[in-house]
């Protein structure tokens, strides 16, 4: 019951585009193939250095790619993945990026994980983001 008053409240306060979000899973496309071509963009000049070329991590900065990424977050939500990255990082210099290039860089990271793209970006509100599920294995019908 708790967790439904609490889904309601984030949709109150994200107005629309929170209802059509709520009980979203990343097997949904959440992101569009633009945003994460600018994800990558903002990836290689912010990212690269520490999370490597390819994602895969360079000793001290964990990879952000594979099963070991994913089954870390599984379970959780978008909006914990991306409040995570936009409060920790950059390490060097954390919350200097803009939303909208949290969110670009975020796209990118789930393109890169395999999960599939859509038509809209991936929204840049952590309260929005909130809705989505992040679960490593594919529902079964693809979805919700």
């Amino acid at each position: 019951m708790r967790n439904w008053i609490i889904g309601l409240a984030a949709i109150a306060a994200a107005g629309g585009a929170s209802a059509e979000m709520a009980g979203s899973s990343i097997w949904q496309g959440v992101y569009s193939a633009d945003q994460a071509e600018r994800g990558a963009t903002v990836y290689a000049a912010r990212c690269a250095a520490c999370h490597g070329a390819a994602l895969n991590g360079t000793g001290e900065a964990p990879g952000l790619v594979g099963g070991e990424f994913v089954s870390h977050w599984d379970t959780l939500t978008v909006g914990d993945l991306f409040d995570r990255v936009r409060t920790t990082m950059p390490q060097n210099a954390p919350q200097t990026l803009t939303r909208d290039e949290y969110a670009d860089v975020l796209a990118y990271m789930l393109k890169y994980n395999g999960f599939p793209q859509g038509e809209k970006p991936l929204d840049r509100r952590s309260e929005v983001l909130a809705l989505i599920s992040i679960t490593a294995q594919k529902p079964e019908g693809g979805g919700k």
